[in-house]
């Protein structure tokens, strides 16, 4: 392990005493070592909440406090260079509005992830660490690109592929993990940074989306002994959270494809690492559900109506509870509470008995039924209403 900085930036005993040995790394009495990384989330509660707490001032406090000052500088220059977003079919504004802040969010993620390398409070799996790094600041580099000057769609699927490719063959290497692993991490990179692009269509979706998804993988590095994880889900979270008030105040601006890029691609990494860590689906796939479902669902029905699918649209299930009537806060809350909820289900399903695994996974696919459903659900609610108070 590097130096550990003392002072402030000195990692919290409860991470140290959590954290396995490895070569280089500070000797840590026997009896306070992780046990073997073969039965992920045998960490006991404890444990992991004194790892979590341990980490949280630092990572989370850090990222949040970058994430809501830096739009002040980058705001300027961003007006100067005429990043602005033009309404389009898929659009729910209906006037020009300034984008690319997701630039902010980025440097925010990427800044706050380095210090915790650079400080020591990532003390081992460094190497995973840097890989994560890397593949969070890519898409974001590729986005902001886009947002600049624009990127032809075969530029950007290339682009995209390659950070995979490269990202997934970097962990297979470092893990060493099989080999068969690396076609479904360039796949699942591809795949989650063009959801992320394509959810991020309403205010405030994609912050609430990166605070809850980035705390449920600190969790789950928690629960694993994994301090890279921690981190990694506390900068993620705390970085799109302290975006929310500029994305939602009267000064409105849009983090543009570098943020939306940036959380696809940040979250994606993180999902793969862990994985190939040996961390179990149940702690990384729910968080990602909704925003799964939600795609599936309204590409299938596109294709199935003879739509060319990837022409821009307003047929989400968020964006339909826009339609009838919700406020753009509150269909990002429908879809953040409905992502919280199949995940601490899962969670629960995870520790519970057969039978108990079971009703957690039925839970699952009700919850997210109810989701794809909630567009009707909320416009029959509102004709009731209506004619009651007529």
């Amino acid at each position: 392990m590097s130096a550990v900085l003392t002072g402030l930036l000195a990692p919290a005993p409860a991470v140290l005493a959590l954290t396995a040995s490895s070569p280089g790394a500070a000797t840590v009495p026997r009896a306070a070592q992780l046990p073997a990384m073969a039965e992920p989330g045998a960490v006991t509660g404890g444990d992991a909440l004194s790892m979590l707490l341990g980490l949280a001032p630092w990572t989370l406090l850090l990222a949040f406090v970058l994430s809501a000052v830096l739009p002040f500088t980058v705001k300027p220059w961003l007006t100067r260079w005429g990043v602005v977003d033009i309404p389009s079919d898929r659009s729910s504004h209906s006037k020009p509005v300034l984008r690319g802040m997701g630039l902010a969010v980025a440097v925010s993620l990427v800044l706050t992830y380095g210090t915790c390398l650079l400080t020591g409070l990532i003390p081992v799996d460094r190497s995973v660490a840097v890989v994560v790094l890397a593949m969070t600041l890519a898409p974001a580099a590729l986005g902001w690109a886009e947002d600049y000057h624009g990127v032809s769609i075969g530029m950007r699927l290339g682009a995209q592929a390659l950070v995979g490719a490269v990202g997934t063959a970097a962990l297979i290497v470092t893990l060493g993990v099989p080999a068969w692993w690396w076609p479904v991490g360039v796949v699942a990179t591809v795949a989650y940074i063009n959801i992320a692009n394509f959810m991020d269509g309403i205010n405030g979706i994609s912050g609430l989306h990166g605070g809850a998804v980035g705390l449920l993988y600190a969790w789950a590095g928690a629960a694993n002994g994994m301090p890279w994880m921690v981190c990694a889900g506390l900068a993620l979270a705390g970085a799109f959270l302290g975006f929310l008030p500029w994305n939602l105040g009267r000064g409105t601006v849009f983090l543009g494809d570098v943020g939306s890029y940036v959380l696809g691609g940040a979250i994606a990494a993180i999902a793969i690492a862990a994985f190939l860590s040996g961390v179990y689906v149940e702690y990384l796939l729910p968080p990602l559900l909704v925003y799964l479902a939600d795609t599936a669902v309204t590409l299938v029905l596109r294709i199935r109506r003879g739509e060319v699918w990837y022409k821009p649209h307003r047929q989400h299930v968020y964006q339909r509870l826009t339609d009838v009537g919700l406020s753009h806060v509150q269909s990002s809350l429908v879809v953040t509470a409905a992502t919280v909820l199949v995940s601490l289900i899962s969670l629960y399903g995870l520790r519970a008995d057969g039978t108990g695994s079971a009703i957690a996974g039925l839970a699952v696919v009700l919850v997210i039924v109810v989701y794809l459903g909630s567009p009707q659900l909320f416009s029959r609610l509102h004709r009731v209403r209506g004619g009651a108070a007529s």
